[in-house]
């Protein structure tokens, strides 16, 4: 264990033998996160992944320097597809703990597999191909796109989520149930996926015919090579007998329906004409309210669309950053080219990033920043000196955005130098007062107020 206090690694002592920091609260929050690691990985041996992840992030919150349960987080996130996050985890998980971590192997192995990290982006962008199909309500283009997703990464969760909720659209029940039942092989116990399965079980089970109920008053009977159907209560007579009960019926009947029936269906009509002449008032007034129910419930819908679709936006950009991020870590500390990384992290919108994130992007900025710039400035200064004033001017261009008073205002003064020789003297003008402002009594300030004067 380390001592939060002076950093050494102090063993289980409860009290730092180095700053004589106590660590008893430390040890029982150390308890407490080794417990929720201990859960997350019963659930992820059930493949219960969607639980262990909870758990897992529990863990991390009372000790963010767990490296067991950061590391098993990651391999859960690249279980379920999700690389981009597993990467987020190792690489913290690597600067918390550089020797002897297991995410230093597991970060060497994706990024000396090219072809896995070019699957993941290719991934990615078909996966917000397939988002943009939907929204445009185009859902035989994002059936495809999904596919080709899968095809790439099968163990892609929310991939098989959304295909399986396109085909629940389209009444493609069937596809729907095995599209869910792949993903629940993935993550066992998915809210999402239950979810969707649930609603795909009880469409098709209103879809299933009922049965019919079996006749009770029928009788058969094998009369030779022959199969004889009657009613139960079926009793032979003579012609004669029937003849009487015919007649005797036609008289009963005729009574019946001259005694009881005719008055009765008089009345019956009566009632029946009143009874729909207070329905057909209700049903007017009843439709006058359900067409204000109906749009009221169409102003709704409206307004949920337009919410969704700054969503979608916001989720393009959050990905967008995070795979700038993603490069810029690869590009630092596995090739160590730090122009790419420089250039790609000016690129991250640091509003996106989670905190962990933030924390990822702190670090390596930290690292990248004076050598980029410094290699930044070695190149405008050199396409300055070789009378590319066009080129230097973007590459200066760069260096006094990020940092205007770089090595005590150079940067702004060959800026303002190039702007001049390329013959854009109104552009070159606020750099001149800049050196001017914050380096009196230097050559260079002297030069540039010449140059001023002389513009005036």
């Amino acid at each position: 264990m380390i001592c939060y206090k002076c950093g050494q690694e102090v063993g289980n002592a409860k009290r730092c033998p180095n700053c004589g920091a106590d660590l008893s609260v430390f040890l029982k929050v150390r308890h407490i996160s080794n417990a929720y690691y201990n859960l997350g990985l019963e659930q992820a041996g059930v493949r219960n992944l969607s639980g262990a992840i909870v758990s897992l992030k529990n863990s991390l919150k009372f000790n963010k320097y767990n490296i067991d349960a950061r590391n098993l987080l990651g391999l859960i996130y690249c279980e379920t597809g999700e690389v981009v996050d597993a990467l987020s985890e190792w690489v913290i998980s690597r600067s918390y703990q550089p020797k002897d971590n297991l995410a230093s192997h597991y970060l060497d192995e994706i990024q000396q597999d090219r072809g896995r990290l070019d699957s993941v982006n290719q991934t990615i962008k078909k996966y917000n191909q397939a988002l943009h199909y939907c929204k445009q309500d185009s859902r035989d283009l994002a059936i495809i796109q999904l596919k080709k997703v899968l095809s790439l990464n099968p163990k892609l969760v929310k991939a098989h989520q959304l295909l399986a909720l396109l085909y629940l659209q389209d009444n493609k029940l069937e596809l729907a149930k095995k599209t869910l039942r792949n993903a629940g092989k993935i993550d066992t116990n998915n809210t999402t996926t239950l979810r969707y399965l649930r609603e795909v079980n009880a469409r098709l089970k209103e879809k299933s015919p009922s049965k019919k109920p079996k006749d009770d008053d029928l009788i058969s009977y094998q009369s030779g090579n022959e199969t004889i159907i009657m009613p139960k209560r079926f009793k032979e007579s003579s012609i004669g007998a029937t003849l009487v009960y015919i007649v005797i019926g036609l008289i009963v009947g005729t009574a019946i329906t001259a005694f009881l029936i005719v008055p009765s269906v008089r009345n019956k009509a009566k009632e029946d004409a009143q009874r729909k002449l207070v329905e057909a008032s209700d049903t007017i007034s009843t439709n006058g309210q359900t067409i204000k129910d109906l749009e009221g419930q169409v102003e709704d819908l409206k307004n949920q669309l337009e919410e969704q679709t700054t969503n979608n936006e916001k989720v393009k950009v959050q990905i967008s950053t995070y795979e700038n991020l993603l490069q810029a870590c690869v590009s630092y500390y596995g090739s160590k080219d730090v122009t790419t990384a420089g250039k790609t992290l000016d690129k991250v919108k640091t509003k996106y990033l989670s905190d962990k994130a933030k924390t990822i992007y702190d670090d390596i900025h930290g690292e990248v920043q004076d050598k980029y710039l410094n290699q930044l400035y070695k190149e405008g200064y050199s396409l300055y000196s070789r009378g590319k004033y066009k080129d230097a001017i973007d590459t200066l261009k760069q260096i006094t955005d990020e940092q205007e008073d770089f090595q005590d205002g150079s940067a702004a003064y060959y800026l303002a130098q190039s702007y001049r020789k390329n013959g854009d003297l109104k552009s070159a003008k606020p750099y001149y007062q800049y050196v001017i402002e914050n380096y009196p009594d230097t050559e260079r300030a002297r030069t540039s107020q010449n140059y001023v004067d002389a513009q005036e």
